[in-house]
């Protein structure tokens, strides 16, 4: 397994629980506002994390940690994924996975595997806006589309979550996504922020005012919207 990053300790990533996460890189998309740059970009990271430091440190935390959130990039393009979080959950670490949703298969065989304690996956834009979101041209949809029926099938606590963005997303789009996700129990919108770290700079945040604005049209759509990570 390749490892690019861990945080040892977060109170944030998964849901009520005190949990660690781990990074892997890689991934399909080449979202410009990727905040991962170097997950997605660095491919022969030389800084890579030993599979077996990762589980050595595991250990020395079972009763104290909660869980494990696996996130990347996109850990779905990791080959021994499957077999990698069976050895956390079998050390009694519940695990949630952070996706893009472009990989449907794995995504169901984690889930059809109790594999699976959580799920975040990123809903990029409305359909017609998701190559240009995604840096992708030849964008599968079908692939986002299958991911959302899975999750929404309940097998598995889950979100969706979209990052906004001023050059990217408009009244509109969240029309359209909430007509693409009927159904969800639990919707984000997220705050852009501007940073050393994302693949390319400059892109522009809503306000608070703005982003209100936004879950009101996801609300009056029959959406639970929430925001998070705005101050």
């Amino acid at each position: 397994m390749r490892i690019s990053g861990l945080q040892k300790l977060t109170l944030l990533d998964f849901p009520n629980l005190c949990a660690c996460t781990i990074f892997l890189p890689g991934c399909q998309f080449r979202c410009p506002f990727c905040q991962n740059a170097s997950l997605v970009l660095d491919l022969n990271n030389s800084s890579e994390i030993d599979e077996e430091d990762i589980f050595k440190f595991l250990k020395s935390r079972i009763g104290i940690l909660d869980g494990v959130c696996v996130t990347g990039g996109e850990p779905t393009l990791q080959s021994d994924l499957i077999p990698f979080i069976r050895k956390i959950k079998e050390l009694g670490f519940k695990v949630k996975l952070d996706t893009n949703g472009y990989n449907p298969k794995v995504l169901k065989e984690l889930i059809d595997l109790s594999l699976l304690d959580y799920v975040a996956m990123d809903i990029k834009n409305s359909l017609e806006k998701y190559p240009l979101t995604c840096g992708v041209k030849n964008l599968k949809i079908e692939n986002i589309l299958d991911s959302i029926n899975i999750l929404k099938e309940n097998k598995v606590p889950y979100e969706f979550r979209t990052t906004v963005i001023k050059e990217f997303h408009e009244s509109s789009d969240f029309i359209s996504i909430a007509k693409l996700i009927k159904g969800v129990k639990t919707y984000y919108l997220q705050e852009y922020r501007d940073g050393e770290t994302c693949i390319q700079n400059g892109f522009t945040p809503y306000s608070k005012e703005e982003m209100d604005e936004f879950v009101n049209i996801l609300k009056k759509e029959g959406i639970d919207t929430e925001l998070r990570g705005i101050e």
